[in-house]
């Protein structure tokens, strides 16, 4: 199983950014997906998932109505629109797929399948 993330850069603020990730060895249709994000010195922190049950998207607070997470099913990928971008928004970030992924959360269960990060970088 192989997880890659891509579409990473440096942007300005307000800017925009799509992440992709291709999922390998791994049919997305039966498992739940995820961003998550790591700024320097912070810990690791959710932004998005999908569940699997009925593909709904969950955003934590700081992303919602700016960033748009959907996968794609039989390209077995997954995206993060990422619109109005702040400095705040900086971190590497990692997508993720799980046996299972809580509706309206991104509390997961069961293996995990972890991609390495993209860079982001939101500055002026």
């Amino acid at each position: 199983v192989q997880l890659q993330a891509s579409g990473g850069g440096l942007v300005r603020p307000g800017g925009s950014l799509r992440l992709s990730c291709v999922v390998s060895g791994l049919p997305l249709d039966y498992y739940g997906v995820g961003w998550f994000r790591q700024a320097p010195g912070k810990v690791r922190e959710e932004v998005s998932c999908i569940t699997t049950t009925d593909d709904s998207a969950y955003y934590t607070d700081s992303v919602k109505g700016r960033f748009t997470a959907s996968k794609e099913k039989f390209k077995n990928m997954m995206y993060l629109e990422m619109d109005s971008l702040k400095p705040e928004d900086t971190a590497v970030y990692y997508c993720a797929a799980f046996d299972t992924v809580v509706v309206g959360s991104c509390t997961y269960y069961g293996k995990q399948y972890w991609g390495k990060g993209t860079q982001v970088t939101v500055s002026s």
